[in-house]
């Protein structure tokens, strides 16, 4: 029980964690270096892609609370708490 309580907490802390990095990773892949001379939100990936691509930290934090919430409610099922 405890151990997967902590295991959920950790998953968390790490993903969060990893949340900034991420995003930044999307904003390189989609932008032109922060700015350029065709204004500041050229983009090499446009249409659906970019849409996709920018949703990309948001299907991350999602799954990583998920990943989250589900140890911790197996961790607390286990303990008969739920």
């Amino acid at each position: 029980m405890l151990g997967n309580l902590l295991g959920g907490f950790i998953v968390i802390l790490v993903g969060v964690n990893l949340i900034s990095p991420i995003a930044d990773g999307v904003a390189d892949a989609r932008y032109i270096n922060g700015t350029s001379t065709l204004g500041t939100n050229a983009s090499y990936v446009t249409g659906a892609a970019g849409t996709i691509l920018g949703l990309t930290p948001l299907f991350y934090a999602l799954g990583i609370m998920s990943a989250g919430v589900a140890l911790t409610v197996g961790g607390l099922r286990n303990a008969g708490v739920m």
